[in-house]
């Protein structure tokens, strides 16, 4: 059920905050993007037709791409609202009304590519702006160790404030932003007034053309326009925070239009470079658009617009790690609410630790903003690929398109989408490998996962009995009861929960009321309150409960049950939950690999009790052992 429109106040207010989440990403990628289209087309000579070519191609980029696909298609593709890789996987099982192996994959294929974006995007879009500080007069010869140095203490310091939440800081990302766009808008337009011919850009011909006549060049090229949509999945993850039309508004009306002129402005630059006879070599266009007064500001101000950039996709990769755990792709981490009033500010130990560490390493690694770069693409492409597929699926089976309006629609996207994915393959050994290992190890991660909590489930299924059988020699032979209410939480409602069978194997003894819950992930980011729990009376002194949470929601199990009953919200109520003490099997080769990073996740995955927001003082835990 989705939500009453917002107000005219509360739509500007969206409208304004997606300018600083949605679209610090995208509104940063001028800083590198035409800088590294123009070095890659001075492999030969670059004249009029080369800078007229990449401006076009970045134009056209940014309308076939974000606007007809991201904004036009895919935010009509929401799942109650939410949008993102996961949710669209949500929603393509749901179209076809059972978990199939292909959406599988595809979900946790652009899940794992995200994972490669969130790491490259604070290294590159940081260390471009830093860089911009050579084009400041005096500062030229600025040591590229000077440059690192100060990007590093600016990436290690946004990770380490993590913790303490974005709530405060986070009022002002917007209005950061709306400054940036409207100074790198103004920017453009200056420059365009005295290169006016840069317009011609416009026509998709001039894109077209440089393609069909630089072969290899050309391939290269279109690889580094795919930076300049790079950020653009987010306008589809964070639908459910802004809503469909503040994102769709802000697009229109400010972001594309201040990009646009921007890069127009950039190749204005160009253009007059190449007439004066020094357009060649690796040169920050973006920063040479400002007059020498103005350079340091505009980096510092830059500087702001990519730590907000950085942390948007953190933020992101919290969001997306949540969501992954709550339908069963990675294994429970530690989650710590950085708000109490917001349920999206949410912090993730584990998750902020290994980004760092991964930012870290790439600046270390690459040095250079051109290095990076060749890095960058190859993700953020892989995942619109994988986007495209899913909804392909969803306008087929839950659309009910026919199929020719499927390709007519979806098929060019895809050939679009393919092509900035083909092209940025070419960079496989000069950086491309890096998201592609990322990828590889999020995969081998959620697929030990999911492979390993498999046979746990099964095993765990063939060991205890089904309750029905356990309440029928209960009613044969009573058992000894005790006052209070023990509540067993247990992933399948029709089997005796192994925790009440140790108590009475060990105790000879049950208390006198037993709720025995079952907590479901929906294929949904949230659940209704009203929809959020059902119980049913088995016998005398036995409940089962069935509650539902969103794979955007935590679990708040107290809360949910004393919904339900309040006399559940009693300090008499202890939780019985079942621990399994896990061992490696006698597996070999590729089956012990997966045993072992599966036994790894086990051990570090987060205490249940925090888990589903259990009082550690009224948590009992029964250990059982097992073997893969």
């Amino acid at each position: 059920m989705h939500s009453a429109p917002p107000t005219r106040g509360r739509f500007g207010a969206l409208m304004l905050g997606s300018m600083g989440v949605v679209f610090g990403d995208i509104g940063t990628s001028p800083i590198y993007t035409l800088k590294t289209a123009i070095t890659q087309a001075s492999r030969g000579a670059v004249g009029r037709g080369e800078v007229l070519g990449c401006v076009s191609l970045i134009f056209w980029a940014l309308m076939i791409v974000v606007t007809i696909k991201y904004v036009t298609l895919m935010m009509r593709a929401d799942n109650r609202g939410e949008g993102g890789i996961l949710s669209l996987m949500a929603l393509a099982q749901g179209a076809l009304g059972k978990r199939t192996a292909l959406v599988l994959a595809l979900g946790i294929a652009g899940a794992a590519l995200f994972y490669g974006d969130a790491i490259i995007t604070p290294a590159i879009s940081v260390l471009s702006a830093v860089e911009g500080l050579r084009t400041a007069p005096g500062l030229a010869a600025m040591p590229t160790s000077v440059v690192i140095a100060i990007v590093l203490f600016v990436l290690i310091f946004l990770f380490m404030v993590q913790a303490r939440g974005t709530g405060k800081v986070g009022l002002w990302f917007g209005p950061i932003c709306l400054v940036w766009f409207v100074v790198i808008a103004a920017l453009g337009i200056t420059r365009i007034f005295e290169q006016p011919a840069i317009l011609q850009a416009l026509s998709p011909s001039f894109g077209l053309v440089f393609l069909a006549g630089h072969g290899l060049t050309g391939l290269f090229v279109l690889g580094a326009v795919s930076l300049s949509i790079t950020g653009a999945e987010a306008l589809y993850a964070d639908m459910g925070h802004f809503g469909r039309g503040p994102i769709k508004a802000a697009w229109l009306f400010v972001v594309f239009p201040a990009l646009g002129l921007n890069y127009f402005g950039q190749g204005a630059v160009v253009l007059r470079a190449v007439a004066e006879g020094h357009a060649g070599g690796n040169q920050d266009w973006f920063f040479l658009m400002a007059p020498d007064y103005l350079r340091v500001p505009l980096v510092v101000l830059g500087m702001a617009a990519t730590v907000i950039a950085s942390q948007a996709v953190i933020s992101g990769a919290y969001s997306m790690s949540s969501a992954a755990m709550q339908l069963g792709l990675l294994p429970r981490l530690s989650v710590r609410r950085t708000s109490a009033t917001e349920a999206g500010q949410i912090y993730l130990p584990t998750v902020n630790l290994l980004l760092m560490v991964g930012v870290i390493l790439l600046v270390g690694i690459f040095k250079t903003s051109d290095s990076l770069a060749d890095a960058y693409g190859f993700a953020v492409t892989g995942t619109m690929v994988v986007t495209t597929a899913l909804a392909a699926i969803v306008t087929r089976k839950l659309w009910r398109w026919p199929l020719w309006r499927v390709g007519l629609l979806v098929a060019p996207l895809f050939a679009v989408d393919l092509a900035f994915f083909s092209a940025n393959s070419l960079k496989l050994l000069s950086g491309g490998w890096v998201p592609l290992m990322i990828a590889a190890a999020a995969v081998v991660i959620m697929g030990s996962w999911l492979r390993g909590s498999g046979i746990v489930a099964a095993k765990a299924r063939r060991e205890r009995i089904p309750l029905s059988d356990f309440l029928a020699a209960l009613a044969r032979k009573p058992r000894h009861t005790v006052s209070g209410t023990a509540i067993y939480l247990t992933p399948d409602p029709d089997l005796t929960p192994g925790a009440m069978l140790h108590i009475l194997k060990h105790n000879s003894v049950l208390h006198e009321h037993n709720v025995i819950v079952t907590v479901k992930t929906a294929d949904e980011p949230r659940v209704a309150a009203a929809d959020r729990g059902h119980s049913e009376a088995i016998v005398a002194g036995f409940t089962r409960v069935t509650l539902s949470f969103g794979f955007m929601e935590r679990p708040d199990v107290p809360t949910a049950l004393a919904a339900l009953d309040p006399a559940w919200r009693s300090t008499k109520v202890s939780y019985f939950l079942g621990r399994r003490s896990i061992v490696a099997g006698r597996g070999h080769g590729l089956r012990r690999l997966l045993d072992r990073i599966f036994l790894a996740l086990a051990r570090n995955s987060a205490d249940p009790s925090e888990v589903f927001a259990i009082p550690p003082g009224r948590v009992v835990e029964m250990g059982v052992q097992m073997a893969l």
